[in-house]
């Protein structure tokens, strides 16, 4: 529970920061390219630091890693507070700050879960964690909306200080072995050490299959559908209730997954995960043909479904399959390669919508969504997620 709480906390803060950030913007304290300078040293802070973090997070205490990092992430909060409507460069600096720090304690939290959580309930546990995000991203605006009418933005800021303190403070130690301790004289360095970590994804072939599917949904899909929902609610129904009742659906359907997945045990569960994967596609597909607000809708909350069919299984078989020594190493590169070719998706998919219109960059990503976790369920090992197959008690 306490593990629960501080990872809880952390996606809290994760997700808080750019909301609140866009207040700033909406208050006037902040301009919209400084919010894109900001959230983009964020992302530049987040791609180093979870690398490093992976390396450490193998090397050191797990617990010793979430916790420097969380207040790395805790001591941003009031710079950025300092710094909102004073000085840009003082807020970017604490954006990068903040985002190391989330970088930092993501690949270290999902081996403390594998150190914390007996491996039969380590599914349930990851979506227990991800229904506490997912509820909180759902009611979060609202809440803050509320908090805003009686806080200004820099108490805000401090709330989410005060979240990434909780995140530090809060988890335990975890229950069973902790990384190995190089002998004397046999440490290697950094880059040794991140590449063994890529050496071990290179072990299980599902891992890099699965990967690059997710890629092809953040990068592509994920990213047309942020840049053309908001165009095609606007210019095709007249109307913003399209796009807020998506993604609220999005959310709600994320929801739904991962009630299912923390019970659901199938006997394929690599192709039941790319299968949720592969949903995602319906989101572009129902943005390309013109088709009743309301299937819109419904499509978000299918890909909301499957988007959690597949992070649950996913981070479960990494937690259970990658030798326990390497496990945050190769957290991190699922979450360095996943996250940092997403800025790349949205940085090229607005000037293709506008040099080839909406329907081909849509039908493009909603085929690669449909097709290349297709392709990723032929690669040997992926139909379990596993380099053995299940007992047949499984």
């Amino acid at each position: 529970m306490r593990l629960w709480a501080g990872t809880t906390a952390s996606g809290l803060a994760t997700w808080a920061l750019p909301f609140v950030l866009g207040l700033a913007v909406l208050h006037r304290d902040l301009g919209a390219a400084g919010l894109g300078l900001v959230l983009a040293a964020r992302t530049a802070g987040f791609l180093v630091a979870v690398a490093v973090g992976g390396v450490l997070a193998d090397r050191h205490s797990r617990r010793a890693v979430v916790l420097w990092s969380a207040l790395a992430a805790a001591f941003a909060a009031p710079l950025l507070a300092a710094g909102l409507g004073r000085s840009l460069v003082l807020m970017t600096a604490a954006a990068a700050l903040a985002g190391a720090g989330q970088g930092a304690c993501r690949p270290a939290f999902q081996a403390l879960t594998a150190e914390t959580v007996d491996p039969e309930r380590r599914q349930q546990a990851n979506a227990a964690m991800t229904l506490a995000v997912r509820s909180s991203t759902l009611a979060g605006p609202a809440l803050t909306a509320l908090l805003a009418a009686v806080l200004d933005v820099r108490a805000l800021l401090l709330g989410i200080g005060l979240l990434w303190l909780v995140a530090a403070l809060v988890p335990g130690g975890g229950a069973a072995t902790a990384p190995p301790v190089a002998e004397p004289g046999r440490r290697t360095g950094f880059r040794a050490e991140f590449a063994e970590g890529i050496r071990e994804a290179r072990r299980h072939p599902w891992f890099l299959a699965g990967l690059a599917a997710l890629v092809a949904v953040v990068a592509l899909g994920y990213s047309a559908t942020s840049v053309a929902l908001p165009l095609i609610s606007r210019d095709r129904y007249g109307t913003t209730w399209v796009l807020a009742s998506a993604m609220t659906a999005y959310t709600v359907g994320a929801l739904a997954g991962a009630l299912v997945v923390a019970r659901w045990r199938p006997r394929s569960r690599g192709w039941a995960a790319l299968a949720g994967l592969a949903a995602y596609g319906f989101a572009p597909l129902s943005l390309m043909l013109p088709v009743h607000p309301v299937a819109v809708v419904v499509a978000y909350a299918v890909a909301g479904i499957g988007i959690e069919l597949f992070n649950v299984p996913w981070f479960t078989a990494t937690q259970r399959e990658v030798a326990p020594d390497k496990l945050a190493r190769v957290s991190s590169l699922d979450f360095l390669v996943s996250y940092g070719l997403a800025p790349v998706g949205l940085a090229l998919i607005a000037p293709a919508v506008g040099a080839f219109g909406a329907a081909p960059v849509l039908a493009v990503c909603a085929a690669a969504c449909f097709l290349v976790p297709a392709g990723a369920a032929l690669v040997p090992t992926a139909r379990h997620f596993s380099r053995t197959a299940p007992k047949p008690a499984d």
